[in-house]
């Protein structure tokens, strides 16, 4: 019995949705949403336009709140609000399409911002920190440029860097390659893959089907606000369920084809 205990304490949740819906207005952008992340596991979320991706994981930090369901982080519950938000927010690293740097700070105080501010670290401690996480998207030269200063790939990688600056337990991804040029793509995805293989919860938000090959644990695929398909990559793409997947890959395959 111990045994089995012990067993299922590794296979935790750290993520945990239960029956969650939300509207905006009258639209039902979330209908009946279950979802369980385990510690150190990678999803990539796809699917068509408005099909409620984003909406969800900016859920799991509540950046969007729910009207109905249940919504554990971490073991907090966030649909209990108040202080949980924040603490949740403190473990949640969040990357989004634009990369929503401050314009008039460095690459370098944009980075130690938030871990003096929440994290309570001396100017010292911060810098330290964000020259490591710097170093590690390869861009530690940038530090004391602007943002302007970059190129979008860059910039996103700044904004990887910065999110790991405060020590986080999941990272979020909502779209971060979609407002790049085609050619700076691969330098964010190489550094998302740094980070998968380093072990980081991850759930990602994108198109890039190459990397949900490569990195995911489980693609899960939503369509009109459901979670419609959820299976390892080799059976997602090798053998997929559900008609509306099937016509997803086949656009996503035809599109990069044209190109």
């Amino acid at each position: 019995m111990t045994d089995a205990v012990a067993t299922q304490a590794g296979t935790e949740s750290i993520i945990r949705l239960e029956a969650v819906n939300k509207w905006y207005g009258t639209f039902q952008v979330l209908t009946d949403i279950d979802l369980s992340v385990r510690t150190g596991e990678r999803i990539v979320i796809c699917g068509p336009s408005g099909s409620g991706k984003s909406t969800l994981i900016r859920c799991i930090n509540r950046l969007e709140t729910v009207q109905k369901g249940k919504i554990v982080v971490d073991g907090i519950e966030l649909t209990a609000g108040g202080k949980n938000v924040d603490a949740v927010r403190a473990e949640v690293g969040m990357v989004f399409q634009q990369f929503n740097l401050f314009p008039h700070l460095t690459i370098l105080q944009n980075c130690t911002l938030a871990p003096m501010r929440s994290r309570a670290m001396t100017k010292d401690e911060a810098e330290e920190v964000a020259m490591k996480y710097l170093t590690r998207v390869r861009i530690p030269e940038q530090a004391h440029k602007y943002p302007s200063q970059l190129s979008g790939g860059q910039q996103q990688r700044v904004a990887i860097a910065r999110a790991l600056c405060m020590s986080p337990k999941i990272m979020l991804f909502d779209e971060p390659t979609s407002a790049l040029d085609p050619e700076m793509v691969k330098e964010v995805l190489d550094t998302m893959i740094g980070l998968a293989e380093d072990g980081m919860t991850m759930l990602c938000v994108t198109h890039e089907m190459g990397f949900a090959r490569s990195v995911a644990d489980r693609v899960i695929f939503m369509a009109d606000g459901k979670i419609v398909e959820q299976a390892p990559p080799e059976e997602f793409f090798g053998s997929p369920k559900h008609e509306k997947t099937r016509q997803f890959l086949g656009q996503i395959l035809s599109s990069h084809q044209a190109h």
